[in-house]
């Protein structure tokens, strides 16, 4: 506005000046990731973009994104079941590290029964490649899978699950607290994705429907037998 009305000024002066009045901006801040320590480790792409798979708990994939929550970037980590594209574990922090992975994956172990012969795919951040991660991949039994570095498509169903709850679900500008975005987020995964919202791959059923029949068909093969 102050430069329509021939005004010069920068976004130094403007920050100064909203500063001084009280006034808050509605644009986000460029998001920056925080580089955490990187230990090498040649881990293979077994998954292949081998998305479609027969049965759930078979892979489980990863990933992290970053969510505005008033004063400063969070972190969100999130591990979906591949068969239903459902998610079942999650977790937010303000640090991107192996500690916010691990919580999700511990979820993850917990709520589907700590099932066995589960292989998990990510790309290669630190905070999967972190020995304290692939410490807990051990313990759990779980055969873990990378991306290609650089290569986003080798983790797309990832990718759109974070397009679906940002285009969807998350206000333009953000949250205005951590608590707030934590609870919209778990409100979007459990309430509106898993159970309401129409899933294309699943032939249009929600994950939690396409995931349930399977498990009838299941039991109804196995009492004929």
């Amino acid at each position: 506005m102050a430069t329509r009305r021939g005004y010069q000024m920068g976004r130094w002066l403007a920050g100064r000046l909203m500063k001084e009045l009280g006034l808050v901006s509605c644009q986000q801040p460029t998001h920056r990731y925080k580089r955490g320590g990187h230990e090498h480790v040649a881990i293979p792409n077994y998954l292949e973009r081998q998305f479609a798979v027969t049965e759930p708990n078979q892979v489980w994939c990863g990933d992290v994104t970053y969510i505005w929550t008033g004063k400063r970037w969070a972190y969100l980590a999130v591990v979906l079941d591949l068969f239903a594209r459902k998610p079942v574990g999650w977790a937010m922090s303000f640090s991107p590290d192996s500690r916010l992975t691990m919580k999700a994956l511990e979820m993850a172990w917990e709520t589907r029964g700590k099932p066995g012969g589960v292989m998990f795919h990510s790309d290669q951040g630190s905070h999967y490649t972190s020995r304290q991660f692939r410490q807990l991949l051990w313990r759990y039994q779980i055969r873990q899978s990378m991306s290609r570095r650089g290569n986003c498509w080798d983790n797309s169903p990832m990718e759109r699950f974070f397009r679906s709850l940002k285009n969807e679900w998350m206000p333009v500008v953000g949250y205005v607290s951590f608590s707030e975005a934590a609870h919209a987020i778990t409100d979007y995964i459990v309430g509106y994705y898993s159970a309401l919202r129409p899933h294309e791959y699943n032939g249009g059923l929600p994950p939690n429907e396409s995931e349930n029949r399977y498990w009838k068909n299941s039991n109804s093969v196995a009492s004929f037998c």
